[in-house]
């Protein structure tokens, strides 16, 4: 019950939510990029630019409930947010390039199989590095 408890509380469920609602976000951006003919690969970063403004707003108010606003301390949650989100976002793009390329998965399919990961992985790099207690 304890591990059912420290993984189902308010931080985690509201995570979820947000992550869900960052990866329509994503999937929709993507596939307005894909319709107006841009290469996967171009429409992947563009989707993950606006999926990370959209991700940092929701993640700080109401996940993580950030109250930095002295201007340093945010540049510096920013930054953090930022660089954490690039890792995944590039594992995102290896992935897409690996799955359309090599294993000739639909590019859709690929980038909502994606998305699964980097929502894990932007838990936790989020929980560790840009929102922890201070």
């Amino acid at each position: 019950m304890k591990i059912i408890n420290k993984f189902l509380n308010r931080e985690t469920i509201s995570y979820l939510i947000f992550g869900v609602l960052t990866t329509i976000v994503n999937l929709t951006i993507y596939n307005l990029c894909v319709l107006v003919m841009l290469k996967y690969t171009t429409a992947t970063v563009i989707a993950w630019i606006v999926s990370v403004i959209f991700a940092y707003i929701t993640n700080k108010l109401f996940v993580f409930d950030s109250k930095i606003f002295n201007k340093t301390l945010l540049f510096k949650e920013i930054t953090t947010f930022v660089t954490s989100r690039l890792f995944s976002g590039i594992c995102d793009l290896v992935f897409m390039i690996f799955a359309v390329e090599f294993i000739h998965i639909d590019d859709f399919y690929a980038k909502i199989l994606t998305n699964v990961f980097v929502v894990v992985i932007n838990y936790i790099s989020s929980k560790l590095f840009v929102f922890k207690e201070r």
